[in-house]
Formats: C-alpha cells, structure tokens, sequence
C-alpha cells in the first residue's frame, strides 16, 4: 500500500503516517465495521420479507401507475426506518427539495415552525422565508432555539420555548456548514421526549441527511413523525442517480407527497425508467459504503490531527453522521484542500474546484466531488462555504483506499500552499 501510494505521488513521509493511521484507528473502525454488518443484515430483511424479484426491476414511464417495485421499495424503506409508511422517488431531486414537500404538506396559514437545533442549513432558509413562494408568505411564522454552548439540544427550554399555534417542530441531524458537532439519534429522542410534554400534537420533522445508517436505529424509533432526505447521499448507495425520500407517520408521509405531485394524486405517479434494479441494488449496497466512508472519516480525522489540524469528530469521538469537518483557517487553505480532493477523484481529477454561487446559499461554495453522480455526497467529496471559519466538510467514499488518497493530497496540497508562503 505504501509503495501504491507513492507511485501516486504522495511523500513518503506522508505514506508511512496513512499506514500508521491505520493501526492506530484499527480498533475504531472495526466498530464501525460491526455496525456496518448489523445494518447490512436490517436491510437485507426488508428487501428479503417483501420479496424483491427480478420482475420488480421493469421500470414504468410517463404517469407511473402501479409500479410495482416502486411500490417494493417504499415498503422496504419503511421497515427499514420501523416507520408506517415510506415513499422514495427520483422525482424529488435533494434533500432540501424532501423536507420542503414535508414542511409545505404539513403547515397552514397561522401555523408556526419551531427549529430546536438553531438555524437550519443554509438552502432550508429561503424555504423558511421571507421570501417569494415561503413558508412566510404562506403565513406560518418561524422561531428557533439556539443550540447550548456545547452543541446540543437546550432541553430546559424547551417546555417554556412552545405555543398553541406551533404545529411542526424541526429538527437538523448533523452539522450543515456549521462548526458544531451532528447530533445522535438518542439526544434527538431525548429533545423529542420533552416536548410531547407540552406539545403532543406538534409533528416532528428530522432533517436525516447524512446520517442514515450510521447508527443502529433512526430518528422513528425514537419518536419522530417523519424524515427526509437524498438518496444522492447515504441510502442511495452510490448508484442512485438522482432522488430522495420521506419515512413516518402515514398522514405525513402522504401529506408531502401531495405537495410533491398533487392533491388527488399523492404518491401514486412517479415513473421510476428503468432505475428500480439501480435503486434497490443502491439501498442494499448503502450500509457497506456508509460503513467504507465512516472508517474513511475515522482515519483522516487521526491524520489531519497528526498534521496540526483542527478535525470535528476527533477520530475517536462517536460517529452520527458521516461529516468530517476540519478548520483550514484562510479561503487559500480551503482551496488547497478541495484541490488535492479533487484529485483524489475517479472523475474530474484534473479539475480545479472553483468557488460558485449555487441557488439557496448565501456565500460562494466550494465543492470538491470527482464523482460519477453529479454532487454526489456519499461519493468521496469536500465542500465549504467561504466564511469563517474557513472549514471544509469532508464526506463520503466508496472505498477507504480512495478516501486515503483523496485526504493525503490534500495534505499534500496544503503543505505546498505553506512552502509558498501561503496561509494555512
């Protein structure tokens, strides 16, 4: 490995560290490996009790009436999530795209929308409003509570922070671009607890992107109503080339999907085109390659730590999500960094990420993704927006071999910035 690594580029030095990264995070990402398995085996069973066929494979075109392995899937997902009812669709083009059908199928003119995880990510704010097509210029009103000092859900404030009128309470599973830690389905739950205390009608939303499959239970089990998210991130397995998801409570489930088609018509139109066999082969796959890029997260987090870097998760911290943020301190280093990225990539190696303004973000971003779905975030890729704290957010890979070698040319990126004098 360390002579592969070479022949590639990467300095000895930095070479010989990868190979004692991997010692010394052998023990962590067995672990990770372990869980892997058991959620190997939850998904192989929900495939296995609805009895996915090679007939479930033919994909239906135009309106999309009674397609059969759509309709498998759904059932697959929802007993994956123990959940009443799921609906996976290509139609539904991002996460930002799933929670919107969920806020807008949900909330009504004097409705309120309550985040208890502080702002949401960044494309959910035009969502909130103000703004043109908002749930503000719908009429619902929007609060949120700060998260604690330390990252996670202030629960003491919780009782006193609801009103009569809050109808759906928001809450953001992992970091977005912000630099705080992702949160665990437990303390999901345990926020979930105190509010049904007073609120015991206020359907809850999770924001699940990033995090499915990474611990052994989702946010469901612990008392949500429904969560969403992209299958171009952890459930598609790589293979998805485009789509998202909805899973809960039936009336939710359905109510958003009435916004995502119409009302009448719901969950019952959506051609699948011939993707079924990629979808379902994507969701079996999507335990192994969460797992590939969690032990990926696990060992760079160890080197960036070596290389004098701030990482957040700390390589031994519990994994929540798959985000691996590190502070790189100066837009040059951001840049640095998501070009040796970059080059890590089985597409677009030779590409220089550029900064751009994409819809529903307030600053430049940088992406980094050499990937075979565009923007792709369960395929290796490195994103940030140009602000403080000039951090990058490090996710996915469907090897480890290629997250090593993603991560050791960004190193090695960043070291050439500091050898002309450039910031770190």
């Amino acid at each position: 490995m360390q002579e592969a690594l070479i022949e590639l580029g990467v300095s000895e030095r930095l070479a010989r560290l990868a190979l004692q990264g991997e010692e010394a995070t052998g023990s962590v990402r067995s672990e990770v490996r372990r869980a892997a398995g058991a959620n190997q085996l939850k998904v192989l069973a929900a495939l296995q009790a609805e009895g996915l066929s090679e007939g479930h494979f033919y994909g239906t075109t135009g309106y999309g009436f009674h397609d059969s392995g759509r309709e498998l899937l759904d059932r697959a997902l929802a007993r994956i999530f123990r959940a009443q009812a799921a609906r996976l669709r290509l139609q539904i083009v991002s996460g930002t795209h799933a929670i919107s059908a969920a806020l807008f199928g949900a909330l009504l003119p004097g409705h309120e929308l309550v985040s208890l995880t502080g702002p949401p990510y960044d494309t959910l704010q035009p969502v909130v409003g103000p703004g043109p097509g908002s749930l503000h210029e719908l009429g619902v009103s929007y609060r949120e509570l700060a998260l604690l000092a330390d990252g996670s859900i202030d629960l003491e404030q919780i009782e006193s922070f609801m009103r009569p009128s809050t109808r759906m309470v928001f809450l953001q599973r992992s970091r977005g671009y912000t630099w705080r830690r992702s949160l665990s389905v437990t303390e999901l739950g345990e926020g979930i607890t105190r509010l049904r205390r007073v609120a015991p009608r206020a359907v809850v939303l999770v924001d699940n992107c990033y995090g499915e499959l990474v611990e052994s239970i989702e946010p469901i089990e612990v008392g949500a109503d429904l969560v969403a998210g992209s299958l171009i991130k952890n459930l598609g397995g790589s293979l998805a080339p485009t789509g998202g998801y909805l899973a809960g409570a039936s009336e939710w489930v359905e109510r958003a999907m009435v916004r995502l088609t119409a009302p009448g018509i719901g969950p019952e139109e959506g051609p699948t085109l011939g993707m079924n066999r990629t979808l379902a082969q994507g969701l079996f796959l999507a335990p192994l390659i969460v797992g590939q890029a969690l032990e990926g997260a696990v060992w760079a987090a160890w080197m960036l730590e070596q290389e004098g870097l701030e990482a957040w998760p700390r390589w031994n911290d519990p994994r929540t999500d798959l985000i691996q943020a590190v502070r790189l301190g100066s837009i040059e280093a951001q840049k640095a960094f998501c070009r040796g990225v970059q080059s890590g990539g089985a597409v677009d190696h030779r590409a220089t990420p550029e900064p751009v303004m994409n819809p529903g973000y307030r600053d430049p971003i940088l992406m980094a993704g050499g990937t075979f779905i565009q923007g792709s975030s369960i395929e290796l890729s490195a994103d940030g927006p140009l602000r403080e704290p000039y951090a990058c957010y490090l996710q996915g890979g469907v090897s480890f071999a290629q997250i090593q070698l993603g991560v050791l040319r960004a190193l090695e990126a960043l070291a050439a910035l500091r050898r002309s004098g450039g910031s770190r």
